[in-house]
């Protein structure tokens, strides 16, 4: 009886024990869930598209390459750079078929400001205009002191000129400097290509001629043309550049929203370091110096 008391103890004790280590196991917490990861891209807008209309010379300098991709992962918003002389950008907007601007012809954007076509409208950044032309120089062009000067020994060698002619905010500058030089070349020395900046470089390379260029676009393509830089600094060669909104109260289509954050981006203090050094680690100068909130 004694044994039989003693077997039934150490098992109620043994079925105790495992009692409790059930009780305690049920008690325990489950293991922390590892939280998914994060993605680093932005949520997509309810209207992602963006067209953006702007100069060739923000194209073709690299610009838009080095700031399109910042900008998409920042805000989920998708560009569609449509890149074109300044005034078929303008023209874009006064037709709502843009919803943001990034030109560089004050005096004509200022029409769009003043009539509300165009609201938000921010100094971005600026460069300079430059005479380029063959090393030779026939019309002795890096002897001038002024545009003005230079023009008119271009007029008055046999040297030709090659202008864009399409209305873009350069060949606008252009236009404007022969008038105030009282200055007309002879149609056969004046050739116009009615192409952006990079095509008129080359051809203007190709038929040692001359011509007026941003530095941006030049200092870019430099490599591939047979130009160098004969006339730089003076006071009318600046080259201003601004962002604007196409104003949606009159264009339904447009995309507001996006628009909006393009504007702020290309003025946050980020964007505007990123335009300030771009150019300098492979030309050893910026190709723009940053202007927002001057």
């Amino acid at each position: 009886m004694k044994k039989i008391l003693t077997r039934l103890t150490f098992s109620f004790a043994i079925f105790m024990l495992a009692l409790m280590v059930t009780l305690v196991g049920c008690g325990k917490a489950p293991p922390p869930e590892t939280p998914a990861p994060q993605s680093s891209e932005a949520p997509k807008p309810e209207r992602p598209d963006i067209i953006l209309a702007t100069t060739t010379s923000t194209q073709d300098s690299g610009l838009l390459d080095e700031l399109l991709p910042v900008f998409e992962k920042k805000t989920g918003y998708k560009v569609k750079p449509i890149a074109v002389g300044t005034g078929a950008a303008l023209a874009m907007g006064e037709k709502g078929d843009a919803d943001v601007l990034l030109v560089h012809a004050p005096a004509s954007e200022k029409k769009l400001v003043d009539n509300k076509t165009a609201i938000n409208y921010q100094l971005v950044m600026h460069n300079d205009f430059v005479i380029v032309g063959p090393s030779a120089d026939p019309a002795k062009v890096k002897e001038a002191k002024t545009v003005t000067d230079a023009f008119k020994q271009i007029v008055d060698s046999s040297a030709i000129f090659v202008t864009r002619g399409d209305d873009s905010g350069t060949d606008k500058i252009e236009k404007g400097l022969w008038t105030k030089a009282n200055l007309k070349p002879a149609p056969e020395k004046y050739q116009s290509t009615g192409q952006g900046m990079g095509q008129t470089l080359t051809i203007a390379s190709e038929k040692a001629g001359y011509t007026l260029t941003d530095r941006a676009t030049y200092l870019a393509t430099q490599k591939n043309l047979r130009l160098d830089i004969l006339l730089e600094g003076d006071t009318s060669l600046l080259n201003i550049y601004h962002v604007m909104q196409v104003n949606p109260e009159k264009f339904s289509k447009v995309n507001a929203d996006g628009a909006k954050a393009f504007v702020e981006f290309m003025i946050d203090a980020e964007t505007q370091s990123i335009i300030g050094s771009f150019g300098k680690d492979k030309f050893g100068q910026p190709l723009f110096f940053a202007d927002a909130g001057k």
